[in-house]
């Protein structure tokens, strides 16, 4: 899969294909209907395939306080566009220019001068363009007039709702891991490197390794059981706090897993923690000797859930 950041970078090669555009936030079950959509579009046709995704995205641009969590980093996003064998993805910096860009440009700039689109496929919802007042009317009278065609994406449902990011965050939010994968189509997962700590978890017998999130806010939060992929061959479990370490004033947001039955240096390993099953919320202890206790039971109880 070839990655193209910006449309500066958009060359003569990179022409000629189906396109789809979204944030594709977590990359989930009604997301993956929608590439395997646009395959079959491009197959037929004989094109490229074409996702084209903002970094960061329109929320965080205008809004980043209030913005929702990411599912997902851009790195991992691109990683498992890659498995859906996406010919290229054009990942473009949302920024003033394309906020102020009339919708009437959007399409002549991006769609057709740009990468000179054969087809396109979107939600029926998709707004874009100056004050998103580009929609989906839009775009099938644009495309007419440029010669590419426009259909809109297939509702994928889970149960009797729509599979949708935001269900997503909410169903990890309250703990219910389960329904995140069904949505998702794959356990939930965070990824990234070892970092130094404090070493405070050493002090009360537990050590841990620390990956720092890279993003503003975590779309879980609390104490879980996990599994942790990179290390070997097989994955290794463990118990793993997300949050901020109240405990000791943290002030940041971080993700701590203690690795049971594992004792070696894996600083600046590339680890992929995968959440099992929610413990408890993430809670402040009045000295450190009430912490390590509440380890203690957490990582029974963990141990109690990958032993059933």
């Amino acid at each position: 899969m070839r990655l193209i950041r910006g449309f500066h970078n958009l060359q003569p090669d990179h022409h000629g294909s189906a396109v789809t555009i979204g944030n594709f936030d977590g990359l989930h079950r009604g997301h993956q209907a929608v590439i395997r959509q646009l395959h079959r579009h491009a197959a037929e046709q004989g094109l490229m395939t074409t996702v084209m995704t903002f970094e960061p995205t329109p929320q965080e641009y205008f809004a980043p306080q209030t913005a929702p969590p990411r599912l997902q980093r851009l790195r991992d996003k691109l990683a498992l566009l890659r498995t859906m064998a996406v010919d290229q993805t054009l990942c473009v910096r949302f920024n003033r220019e394309l906020a102020e860009l009339e919708a009437a440009e959007f399409v002549d700039r991006i769609l057709v001068k740009g990468l000179d689109a054969r087809f396109l496929v979107v939600g029926d919802d998709f707004r874009f363009g100056k004050a998103r007042n580009g929609d989906f009317a839009f775009l099938q009278e644009a495309g007419r007039r440029a010669g590419f065609a426009v259909v809109n994406t297939s509702t994928f449902c889970h149960g009797d709702d729509r599979v949708s990011s935001t269900r997503i965050r909410d169903a990890l939010a309250s703990g219910d891991l389960r329904a995140a994968q069904s949505m998702l189509g794959r356990p939930f997962r965070i990824c990234g490197r070892v970092a130094p700590g404090q070493q405070r978890g050493r002090t009360i017998g537990f050590h841990t390794a620390n990956i720092h999130l890279h993003r503003l806010i975590s779309p879980v939060q609390g104490v879980f059981a996990v599994k942790v992929f990179g290390l070997g061959d097989t994955p290794i479990t463990g118990v793993a706090n997300v949050g901020t370490r109240p405990t000791v004033d943290g002030s940041y947001q971080l993700l701590e897993v203690h690795l049971f039955d594992f004792d070696q240096d894996i600083y600046g390993r590339y680890l992929d923690v995968e959440f099992c099953k929610k413990l408890r919320q993430e809670k402040k202890f009045e000295s450190f000797d009430l912490l390590r206790r509440q380890i203690v039971r957490d990582v029974e109880q963990a141990r109690r859930y990958f032993s059933e």
